[in-house]
């Protein structure tokens, strides 16, 4: 298993629970620490793909996020209503946005009726929520009293919660190091793979010694290095990809203020806010938060948490930009907050252009998932939402082949 991330921690799980050894490299001197805990841990239903008119990427992720909850309480013995999950979603129609309120209506409408058709006779599978309701859209005068009107033109409950991605992390980690079938090396920079008659050899580095080792099956999950990775057994995508340094900024909200709603805000660049029940506020905006791009096959290594001055200008800006739209933000003042936190970390993704693009493949997220040649398997999740879903079919895939 190469990464130590919440794709390659949740296959790892699988396979040891259906009996196998893993062995699991990663570079860092820990699992979980990086881009799978610095995110708002959504567990899409798919809301907020209204530029995929196919509903294509809509089909996927209802069927990620209806595994999600089924996956941790299969292999790590704990029941959906025992994480920590936000207050659910409403989603915000912003005046620019590249979807107006009619085709958004119309475009929910029909994503409720495949949320409904899916999860008929599966009522639990989604952290017990019930998702036969339809969106509800928000009267004028409950529109007004959260958010300025200027920007906002409609407003929709959705039952879409965000699950804690640290206290996630932390129990995924805790499994997967008691598991006794699974091995973990750390520090392990994975430099290439290659096919063998009976397997795969995956050449790695530790410091400065390095080692070859073959193994009957080789899972290629590294997030940045992926990409990589797989062209080292000569598999080239044959398209385009982007790498984005993303942060996010997340606090305990201040006593005795009015709590903003989670709201995500569609359609295009902007930027969400979720709220725990902890009253841990996680907040991002996507001007403000999107620190650089690359191209490279290997994005550069960019800070999980970063310096001064690039620290406070997120904060002030996002807090400001979202505090224009969102009126219980509107006096948060950045110095007196608890538990301020910047972290982010690398977004991967096929395509050319960022979401600004109504055109981006940004807006499409349904060609990811595991591709296998003979026994070197390359997993793509695209979204946090999926790593359960992918995990149990790429098991099950190496299983059957044995």
């Amino acid at each position: 298993m190469l990464g130590g991330g919440l794709q390659g921690c949740c296959i790892a799980l699988a396979l040891a629970n259906r009996g196998q050894d893993v062995v699991l490299f990663d570079r860092q001197s820990d699992i979980l620490t990086r881009t799978a805990v610095a995110n708002e841990g959504k567990v899409h239903l798919g809301w907020m793909y209204a530029a995929d008119p196919s509903m294509s990427t809509a089909r996927v992720m209802i069927e990620g996020a209806l595994a999600f909850a089924p996956f941790l309480e299969r292999h790590l013995g704990a029941s959906p209503e025992s994480f920590t999950t936000s207050e659910p979603a409403a989603y915000a129609v912003h005046r620019e946005s590249q979807h107006g309120v009619c085709e958004v209506k119309a475009y929910f409408a029909a994503l409720h009726s495949l949320i409904a058709e899916a999860s008929a006779g599966r009522r639990d599978d989604y952290f017990g929520r019930d998702l036969s309701l339809a969106p509800r859209q928000w009267s004028d005068v409950e529109s007004l009293a959260a958010f300025d009107p200027s920007d906002v033109l409609a407003v929709f409950d959705t039952p879409e919660v965000a699950i804690d991605p640290i206290e996630l992390a932390s129990r995924l980690r805790a499994a997967v190091v008691a598991h006794p079938r699974i091995d973990m090396r750390l520090e392990h920079e994975v430099e290439s793979a290659s096919e063998n008659r009976d397997g795969v050899t995956v050449a790695t580095r530790m410091g400065e010694a390095r080692r070859k080792e073959r193994f009957d099956h080789v899972v290629n999950a590294l997030w940045d290095g992926r990409i990589a990775l797989d062209r080292t057994m000569g598999r080239d995508p044959g398209r385009a990809w982007i790498h984005r340094l993303k942060y996010g900024v997340s606090f305990t909200w201040p006593e005795n203020r009015p709590r903003p709603p989670s709201v995500t805000f569609i359609s295009g660049p902007f930027g969400e806010v979720v709220s725990y029940p902890d009253m841990t506020t996680y907040l991002t905006w996507y001007p403000s938060c999107v620190l650089d791009y690359s191209r490279a096959i290997v994005p550069p290594t960019w800070a999980t948490h970063p310096d001064e001055p690039f620290r406070s200008k997120v904060v002030d800006d996002t807090i400001s930009s979202l505090g224009a739209i969102v009126r219980a933000l509107r006096r948060i003042e950045p110095d007196g907050l608890q538990d301020l936190r910047v972290k982010g970390g690398t977004i991967v993704a096929w395509g050319e252009t960022d979401i600004d693009d109504p055109e981006s493949e940004l807006h499409k997220r349904y060609e990811i998932g595991v591709h296998s040649w003979g026994r070197y398997h390359s997993v793509d999740p695209g979204k946090l939402t999926m790593a359960p879903f992918f995990a149990e079919i790429c098991a099950d895939r190496i299983a059957r082949i044995g």
